[in-house]
């Protein structure tokens, strides 16, 4: 990204990365580290898109695939799978991705909101769009990805 793509002073930082092949994004305010590949113990009962939980320096995480959470084909787990760990206000989770690509600072005005889409998915999993080296990044949001434990109880 060149210096002459910066239009204001407000920026967003984001961590772009490769699931299904597609480029997302997540605010690299949320990012606590990126990790190599972790086995994970498989949990009974678990939603299809948890792949298990990891240990991370004594914490149990959650290990979320992306891919299948946001209803993507998914590949095979390699030892070239990237875990992203995410803080989510009080929760702590490993976000399974193909592969990390770049940081970017994409001003607000850059960023688009998706489309109104009518569809039966409850979820929009976007909260918005922004182009990149002729590249479309949708940026996630991770509440919708992993929802807050009052309404998982709800």
């Amino acid at each position: 990204m060149t210096d002459n793509t910066k239009k204001s002073d407000t920026a967003t930082e984001l961590l772009s990365f490769l699931v299904g092949g597609q480029d997302y994004s997540v605010d690299i305010m949320s990012v606590r580290e990126i990790r190599g590949s972790a086995k994970a113990t498989s949990l009974p009962h678990a939603p299809p898109f948890v792949r298990g939980v990891i240990n991370l320096r004594g914490t149990v995480l959650p290990l979320i695939d992306l891919a299948a959470r946001l209803g993507l084909e998914t590949g095979q787990d390699t030892d070239r799978n990237v875990i992203i760990v995410v803080d989510l206000g009080e929760r702590t989770v490993g976000l399974m991705v193909d592969a990390v690509s770049d940081i970017l600072a994409i001003p607000e005005e850059d960023m688009q909101a998706p489309p109104d889409m009518a569809a039966d998915e409850t979820h929009n999993f976007v909260s918005a769009l922004t182009i990149v080296d002729g590249r479309m990044i949708r940026i996630l949001d991770l509440n919708a990805i992993m929802p807050d434990q009052n309404e998982e109880a709800a």
